[in-house]
């Protein structure tokens, strides 16, 4: 029998523990404001700059992007968030696949034990607090599925649509700016359902679909299709807004559909209801996988 849940076999360390605790002092949100300025400065010199040095440093292939000249972007953000050639990224056909999200890193993945959700071996977090604390909205999930996806710098920072569904309801929550690599990610508590984050609830042919769109330090901002910049925005509380809005069509997206954008790396969360689903075969955490792959099956 395989186990309910797949996460990668490291654990935090001594090290990875002392190196952390800086972080918590940090000012997470005056550095991801400065590093939003920084990232839109149309100054020709300083913007090439910045995106050759990235280009180098992780060894981005600029022949897979829609504009593969530096110089037609308006500014560092314009090419972190560059559209890549359809081709390069086919969407699974199978009327039941789930696609995967974005280009990245799986994380964790596997069953909910009812709420509990794993960030990493040996730490768990609350799906009803990752949702925003609503348990209305949490139950349709309890002992459903999920899977975590690390965004990379250098990855393709696009999210898409696993199903085809309507929008019914998004989630602003603030909150704190922790880095999401892996060493925060098996060191810092409830990192995913302690970050800013937004929450996109669907209704699809399988029932209700969650992707929750994490933030971390230096993401200068969330977005979405439909409803542009979400995050960041000033207050304590959460945002709920229901969809379709009065007066508006409902915001229906596809399987394989741009729903959103990170402004800088971050982490996407898909949410399943209880039902038959089988996992990709090979998937495991710290495989690295592709926006349009399968990532699991459904029925």
């Amino acid at each position: 029998m395989q186990p309910r849940h797949h996460v990668t076999d490291q654990s935090a360390s001594l090290g990875d523990r002392v190196r952390m605790v800086p972080l918590y002092a940090m000012p997470h949100h005056l550095l991801s404001a400065l590093m939003r300025v920084a990232t839109r400065i149309r100054f020709r010199v300083w913007k090439h700059w910045q995106m050759r040095w990235f280009i180098r440093r992780y060894q981005v292939d600029m022949a897979l992007a829609e504009r593969n000249e530096i110089t037609v972007y308006e500014h560092f953000n314009d090419f972190f968030t560059r559209a890549l050639k359809p081709e390069v990224r086919p969407v699974c056909e199978a009327l039941h696949d789930v696609a995967c999200p974005a280009d990245g890193t799986v994380s964790a993945f596997g069953a909910l034990h009812e709420d509990t959700m794993v960030q990493a071996k040996g730490m768990h977090y609350s799906l009803c607090e990752l949702l925003g604390g609503d348990e209305q909205r949490a139950l349709p999930f309890r002992g459903g599925h999920f899977a975590t996806i690390y965004l990379s710098p250098r990855d393709y920072h696009r999210v898409h649509m696993p199903l085809s569904g309507d929008l019914t309801e998004m989630v602003h929550t603030p909150g704190r700016l922790f880095s999401v690599n892996p060493v925060s990610v098996r060191t810092v508590p409830r990192l995913f359902a302690r970050n800013e984050r937004v929450v996109c609830v669907f209704d699809t042919a399988y029932g209700p679909m969650a992707l929750v769109l994490v933030g971390a330090v230096f993401v200068g901002s969330i977005e979405t299709v439909w409803a542009g910049e979400v995050a960041p925005r000033a207050g304590r509380d959460a945002t709920v807004v229901r969809y379709p809005l009065q007066g508006d069509s409902i915001v229906h997206l596809e399987r394989g559909q741009e729903m959103g954008r990170f402004n800088m790396g971050s982490t996407v969360i898909v949410v399943l209801p209880a039902g038959p689903l089988s996992w990709r075969e090979g998937l495991a955490s710290g495989v690295p996988t592709q926006m349009g792959q399968t990532l699991a099956s459904l029925g």
